[in-house]
């Protein structure tokens, strides 16, 4: 009778290591892929993790133009101070438009009385006031290199003379 219970035994043992081998074989599979997948997320985690450092690094390197809206609501933009504020900080009106965001045109009409600047506009100039001239020369280098980047090519074109042609009269040589 112990013959045959330890063969019993010993039987039941084998069946239940093999068992326990087919079901523990995948899983170690399964664990191994996983372990990669956590490797590879772990790199993309610090180089996401550097990669945001430097760019709240360049975000406090770069001055902002930016006002709160109580600064905004309050303020009064005449053309007058509109254009002493231009004067005094010693750009041009194509300067202002760049660093504001609009053209050319768009600040001469301020200028004139024509339209008032509004929302997002208003806000920038309303932060210009608080900049010094070196400031604003920073702000406008970094605003021209960011169009250079994202045109490709020159941020304001120079303009040509074009050659005027009298129709109708021919000079002869």
């Amino acid at each position: 009778m112990g013959k045959l219970e330890s063969n019993i035994k010993s039987e039941i043992q084998r069946l239940a290591k093999r068992e326990v081998r087919s079901t523990f074989i995948p899983l170690r599979k399964e664990v191994r892929v996983m372990r990669l997948r956590l490797s590879t997320l772990g790199k993309r985690i610090t180089s996401l993790n550097r990669l945001t450092k430097e760019l709240r690094l360049e975000e406090k390197a770069k001055p902002k133009l930016e006002a709160t809206p109580e600064e905004v609501k309050a303020s009064r933009l005449t053309p007058e101070s509109i254009r002493g504020l231009r004067k005094k900080l010693g750009i041009s009106m194509r300067e202002l438009g760049i660093l504001t965001g609009v053209g050319l045109s768009t600040v001469a009409m301020w200028e004139r009385g024509k339209f008032k600047p509004r929302g997002e506009k208003k806000a920038a100039l309303v932060a210009l006031r608080k900049l010094r001239k070196r400031e604003v020369r920073k702000l406008l280098a970094e605003k021209a290199g960011s169009m250079v980047k994202a045109k490709g090519k020159r941020p304001v074109p120079k303009t040509r003379k074009r050659k005027t042609v009298k129709r109708g009269i021919r000079r002869k040589k």
